[in-house]
């Protein structure tokens, strides 16, 4: 099996948006831009569409408002040593509900206001 050029790895990236059922927009805006530190990248609609954008760093979510989806997501948000010191440092600061858990490792767990779970592996 011959190896491809980089560039040809690259333009075969496969590139990835998790998209959460939420039921209402706003909440979940203030949940992940206020409390969580995300900055919004797109909302449909000039704002005020059902479906939007959040991102911190290379994390992008798709939001989209739909009341009747009572699926919830889960996440895996991997970080270096430092971005976990750094989230265990904002948790406290700004009092972000999280809670120690168990997914074939130990992780800290946060849940956004509709039950998806943001969860980020971590060693002590």
């Amino acid at each position: 099996m011959t190896e491809q050029p980089l560039q040809e790895q690259i333009a075969h990236r496969w590139y990835t948006r998790p998209v959460l059922f939420v039921a209402d927009i706003t909440r979940a805006l203030r949940f992940y831009i206020d409390l969580l530190g995300f900055e919004k990248a797109w909302h449909e609609g000039d704002g005020a569409g059902k479906v939007c954008q959040v991102h911190r760093g290379e994390c992008e979510i798709i939001l989209c408002e739909d009341a009747d989806r009572k699926d919830r997501g889960r996440l895996f948000l991997s970080l270096t040593k430092d971005g976990i010191a750094q989230l265990r440092d904002e948790i406290a600061e700004r009092s972000i509900p999280s809670r120690k858990s168990w997914w074939g490792y130990d992780v800290i767990q946060i849940d956004d206001p509709d039950g998806n779970e943001l969860l980020f592996p971590y060693s002590e």
